[in-house]
């Protein structure tokens, strides 16, 4: 009878404590939440209950299991089974830990700043860091989980008696992995480059949707995303709509005829950009800034707060002062002349 009992109370007694304590610190978690809603870091370690209770029972299991008296010929197996799930149930726990205080720390550095530049700084240096901590995090679990093995351990000697060898090695056959990642901390900390800068590469106009280590994702405005190695960013001129303020000047240019109203066309301009919600009431202008033996150019500047925003106020203007032009001044529209020409008097 003691050696059915003693299991049931040993594993019994390990999930009953490990469900009792993930739910006190849920419990716990739920009403800091409540009491401090304006502070995102209780909500956010409530995530950490199931690596916490796969933890707490894989401890107690790992401490009580030679009391058990289960399997006597195999205990050294399963206590080796045991380390191992408590290792990557520490680092599991470890990770959430770490993301919940990060994304904290990110949510009330954006709730009290307004600058979107300084947000999107962070956030680009937030998101780094929690990738960087989540690789160091399981780099030492699975190099803890291999020194659980006598043969690994025996041949760690070996590994540090070559470890010059190898980093030189590693190092050459590296070189554009690791000239990636000191990119990344180089776009991250020296404010080069943040997730949400509009920015044109390669002629190509889209948004930085993400940043890793060794790449960065560029959504442009057909929904299409270029992916590049972060170096290309250090190394490569590209433009950044963004930086120093997301405030854009657009321009549009018409080709008409030499009788075209430039002085109607302005004051329809500001009729339109009147009645243009994207157009953020800074400035317009129209000029004449060239002229040919048969048209002249005409350039309309609008305002906008944003990208976006100038991308529609430039084609709503154009689209209108076509209209315009075309219903009520189709004499300023380009014309093909075909005409005999005119002889000077001269030669009459």
């Amino acid at each position: 009878m003691e050696n059915v009992l003693r299991p049931l109370i040993v594993i019994g007694g390990s999930v009953v404590l490990t469900l009792l304590v993930g739910w006190t610190a849920d419990l716990l978690l739920r009403r800091a939440d409540q009491r401090h809603h304006q502070v995102p870091l209780w909500g956010l370690l409530r995530r950490c209950r199931l690596p916490l209770q796969f933890t707490l029972c894989a401890a107690l299991l790992r401490g009580s299991y030679d009391q058990a008296e289960l399997t006597k010929e195999h205990s050294v197996g399963a206590g080796r089974i045991l380390s191992l799930v408590l290792i990557g149930s520490t680092a599991w726990l470890l990770v959430r830990i770490a993301t919940a205080i990060v994304e904290s720390s990110y949510a009330r550095y954006a709730h009290t700043h307004r600058d979107p530049a300084r947000v999107r700084r962070v956030r680009t240096q937030v998101a780094l860091i929690q990738r960087v901590v989540s690789a160091i995090v399981g780099v030492v679990a699975v190099a803890a989980m291999l020194l659980t093995f006598p043969a690994m351990r025996a041949a760690g000697a070996s590994l540090l008696a070559s470890a010059g060898i190898l980093g030189i090695v590693a190092g050459v056959a590296a070189q554009s992995t690791l000239s990636n990642m000191f990119a990344g901390f180089q776009i991250a900390f020296g404010d080069m480059v943040r997730l949400g800068d509009t920015v044109v590469v390669n002629g190509e106009w889209g948004t930085v949707d993400e940043i890793t280590l060794t790449f960065l994702t560029v959504r442009t405005w057909d929904e299409r995303r270029f992916t590049m190695p972060v170096s290309y960013f250090t190394s490569q001129p590209f433009e950044n709509w963004s930086r120093g303020g997301v405030q854009m000047t657009g321009t549009v240019f018409f080709h008409l005829d030499h009788h075209a109203p430039v002085e109607e066309m302005r004051a329809k301009l500001r009729d339109i950009l009147r009645e243009c919600p994207a157009w953020d009431g800074r400035d317009y202008g129209l000029a004449v800034t060239d002229s040919t033996p048969s048209t002249m150019e005409v350039r309309a500047l609008v305002t906008a707060k944003d990208a976006d925003d100038v991308w529609t106020v430039r084609v709503t203007v154009r689209e209108q002062m076509l209209r315009w032009l075309t219903v009520h001044h189709p004499y300023a529209l380009p014309r093909v002349n075909t005409a005999d020409a005119i002889l000077p008097p001269d030669t009459l």
